[in-house]
């Protein structure tokens, strides 16, 4: 049985829904969901990360989600370590598992693996963190964009980290970051299915406005504010995080921190469609889509 389980993996922008149609086929077809979402594997970040509330996760077994803690490191290598382990261990029971999440690495190491990237220099990896600390972000951007404008499309680079690792690997190799993404395919013990789920950019916008507007009424900055202290962790250089740390640390207004979350938001919302589109394989669904016609297609699949 266990060579014949396939693993759905729903795709898709942020705040489009992903989570409530994963539950939705978990509980018709019985079965669990491992979460992608390398935001929610933090026990300290809930509201900010979307982390699916109390009922959601009782509705159907739910894994990697809040299981780490900010002070833990967990790379993206770590995780497709342990989800495959664990996607072993359910194979035998299960026809189906769900793979659920918005990053797309951390898809891509579960269905396909990561790919291959030479060893960096300390010294060079040191100079790179030198330019960010006394000439800020920026010029680490500008250079990104200019020597790797396929990796500078796709990566968060509001993230000083992810955007050193791109310019760290040209620096020691001479080639774009982007060329080492072979985009090749491991083969797993399981079938591979994926489900994106798509919407007009107007109607992503408005579900990202409205969602952020709902964080900060459940208490984002309550939580940011608990987490200031640990504010340059690799963990909390995210989206809704960064932004309001630089409010409580008076660089910004909170008005102006609220517009650039929803800004910052909608062009991560960008990059993620970017990179998912990329999978010829992917079967698409607009997002109004119901439950009911998407586990059909699964079924046919």
């Amino acid at each position: 049985m266990s060579q014949e389980t396939t693993l759905i993996s729903i795709v898709g922008p942020t705040a489009i829904g992903k989570t409530a149609l994963s539950i939705a086929i978990a509980n018709h077809l019985n079965c669990p969901i491992l979460s992608a979402d390398s935001r929610q594997f933090y026990k300290e970040m809930t509201i900010g990360t979307a982390v699916p509330v109390a009922e959601e996760i009782q509705a159907a077994e739910h894994y990697f989600i809040q299981h780490r803690s900010i002070h833990q490191p967990y790379s993206v290598g770590a995780y497709e370590r342990d989800a495959l382990a664990l996607i072993e261990q359910l194979r035998p029971e299960h026809r189906y598992l769900i793979l659920v999440g918005g990053s797309g690495l951390y898809t891509k190491a579960v269905i396909s693996g990561l790919d291959e990237f030479p060893e960096v220099p300390q010294s060079i990896r040191s100079a790179l963190n030198t330019v960010f600390e006394t000439d800020g972000i920026q010029t680490l951007q500008e250079e990104l964009k200019t020597v790797d404008p396929d990796y500078y499309a796709i990566v968060d680079v509001h993230n000083h980290q992810r955007v050193i690792r791109g310019l760290e690997i040209y620096r020691a190799t001479g080639r774009p970051f982007s060329s080492f993404r072979t985009n090749s395919t491991k083969k797993r013990p399981f079938n591979i299915l994926s489900i994106g789920l798509k919407a007009s950019r107007e109607e992503i916008y408005q579900r990202i406005d409205l969602r952020v507007d709902q964080m900060i009424n459940q208490g984002l900055l309550e939580e940011v504010k608990a987490l200031f202290e640990y504010r340059d962790l690799n963990a909390l250089q995210t989206v809704g995080y960064r932004e309001l740390f630089a409010y409580l640390d008076h660089q910004i207004d909170f008005e102006t921190a609220v517009a650039l979350i929803k800004t910052n938001t909608r062009r991560f919302s960008k990059r993620q469609m970017t990179w998912f589109q990329k999978d010829a394989t992917t079967l698409w669904f607009d997002y109004h889509t119901k439950p009911e016609d998407v586990i059909k297609a699964i079924r046919r699949s």
